[in-house]
């Protein structure tokens, strides 16, 4: 049996359902919490400071491998934060550890999709920290649109149909995007991404689907993702 350790914000409760959904039948999911209501930058920065202890405590569950999984929260401090924080979080686990912007990063090169659309749940302050971390890992973003919510417990709020609709409104803006990226751990989206993949042609990226594939594929499987993703064999970028 593979286990699999999950490091999430305290208020989040969307990981562990799409997680439990996708995931290899016979895979289990193990969780740790670290405190976070509201989704700030000063917030996700201090967050960050309880990664290590969360992932240690997951070690005592001898999870096989661990993942970040907050997006804003693993790329607030740009490139370098997010390989470091797996870094840590691979010797505390004693085994592979992701981030979620860089399983983003991952899962977008793996597509070879240059021109990124973008919907997110967030403050315009972190749309650019998002923004600038993607423009950093060589992506353009060709548009971007956020909800402009704080409470994580709101953003948990919303539903599949909701992001269906926001992709669906960021997609018409940007005609020459080559793929759609629905960022954040708790906007629940998993289950509308491959129908907005036939209504528009390009490839659709969650936080949760990239973390997904990127971990599964550390630990040599498939999750069970209808999207153009699942299909894509390992980066070569680990």
């Amino acid at each position: 049996m593979t286990r699999v350790g999950l490091v999430v914000p305290s208020s989040n409760t969307t990981v562990e359902p799409e997680f439990r959904d996708a995931l290899p039948a016979e895979w289990t999911a193990h969780t740790a919490r670290m405190p976070l209501e509201d989704v700030t930058a000063d917030a996700l920065d201090e967050m960050a400071d309880d990664a290590e202890r969360a992932a240690s405590l997951l070690s005592h569950a001898s999870v096989d491998g661990v993942a970040y999984a907050c997006t804003t929260g693993s790329l607030l401090h740009g490139p370098g934060f997010d390989a470091a924080l797996e870094a840590q979080l691979s010797e505390a686990v004693g085994g592979p550890a992701v981030a979620t912007a860089r399983s983003v990063v991952r899962a977008l090169s793996a597509l070879d999709a240059d021109r990124v659309a973008v919907a997110t749940p967030y403050t315009s302050e972190l749309n650019e920290r998002e923004r600038e971390y993607l423009a950093d890992n060589g992506f353009e973003v060709v548009a971007l649109d956020g909800r402009e919510l704080v409470a994580n417990t709101a953003i948990g709020e919303l539903t599949p149909a909701a992001a269906k609709r926001q992709a669906r409104s960021v997609l018409q803006a940007a005609p020459n995007a080559e793929a759609l990226f629905v960022s954040c751990t708790n906007y629940r989206s998993l289950s509308a991404l491959s129908s907005i993949e036939a209504e528009f042609g390009v490839p659709v990226v969650s936080s949760n689907a990239a973390t997904l594939w990127d971990l599964c594929d550390r630990l040599g499987a498939q999750p069970a993702l209808e999207l153009r993703l699942a299909a894509e064999t390992s980066t070569g970028q680990h």
